[in-house]
């Protein structure tokens, strides 16, 4: 069989007619061979999202390494030295307990896109060699006819094939607070259901090409930081470089005037957790 022409933008072959959609996935209205599937399924890959998983270990060590850990790691150091055991502690402790907040604020932030496969459909009705099987959705390739029924998933990005209008909730895509109806040629998008009526339809897009792939992959990416977060952060840097400043003048000019070590320590400690921005870690920053 002729190989599947997919490399196209996923919206050019949703704007194309019927029969030069057909003629592009090298399909019809019959479906695709069991052998032609699994093939297509190894050039493409299955039709699910792909989560990005990093080591928590690794992760949680990140909430210590940066210009604001560094400060209060510092201060614990110090503290050590001049041995002021109250404040080494309190500031060590106050050091774990936001590295733990903070990396589990970011862990639960993390499950969106497990909230988000829990909504895609597990299993599709596919027309394999002339004839309708039960199939893994994950298993759906480009060129798939599949049938979809009142209450059913849809599995992935496909286009209505000939029969009557059916009636599509997208809100978990759009918002629309009310059921589309979707003709014969349209596109339905996987993640929406059917509310009313029974259609076939040609599966053109699977997996992160998916209009619920790209919006997984966005939810996934996004890193937004609002102006206040940008404000406070701007306070901390400022704070940062004032702090080591001063504390290279102190350094300088106690070597100078030849003053106690010890006390310039004490100096610089309290220097630096008065420095300390916690908004901005408060804020979310490292």
């Amino acid at each position: 069989m002729e190989e599947a022409d997919v490399s196209i933008a996923k919206d050019e072959l949703k704007s194309l007619s019927m029969a030069e959609m057909e003629k592009k996935l090298v399909s019809s209205p019959d479906g695709i061979t069991q052998a032609e599937a699994k093939k297509r399924l190894l050039q493409y890959g299955p039709n699910e999202l792909e989560e990005r998983k990093s080591n928590p270990f690794l992760k949680f060590l990140t909430y210590f390494w940066g210009p604001i850990p560094w400060m209060i790691e510092a201060a614990v150091i110090l503290s050590g030295l001049v041995q002021h055991w109250a404040d080494f502690f309190i500031i060590l402790v106050l050091l774990i307990s936001n590295a733990i907040v903070g990396f589990w604020e970011e862990y639960q932030a993390g499950n969106a896109i497990a909230a988000l496969k829990a909504k895609l459909a597990i299993t599709a009705r596919v027309r394999r060699d002339g004839e309708w099987t039960t199939s893994a959705a994950r298993d759906l390739v480009p060129g798939d006819v599949i049938r979809l029924c009142l209450g059913d998933i849809v599995p992935a990005d496909a286009r209505l094939l000939d029969g009557a209008p059916v009636e599509v909730d997208q809100s978990a895509l759009t918002g629309e607070s009310l059921p589309a109806t979707r003709k014969s040629g349209e596109t339905v998008f996987s993640g929406s259901i059917i509310r009313q009526g029974e259609v076939e339809a040609m599966v053109y897009a699977t997996g992160e090409k998916t209009y619920f792939g790209k919006t997984a992959q966005l939810v996934q990416e996004a890193h937004t930081v609002s102006h206040f977060q940008q404000a406070v952060l701007k306070i901390g840097d400022y704070l940062i470089i004032l702090a080591v400043a001063l504390v290279a003048v102190i350094i300088t000019v106690a070597l100078f005037r030849g003053d106690p070590i010890f006390t310039t320590l004490e100096f610089t400690l309290v220097l630096l957790v008065a420095a300390i921005p916690v908004a901005k870690r408060s804020a979310g920053y490292r």
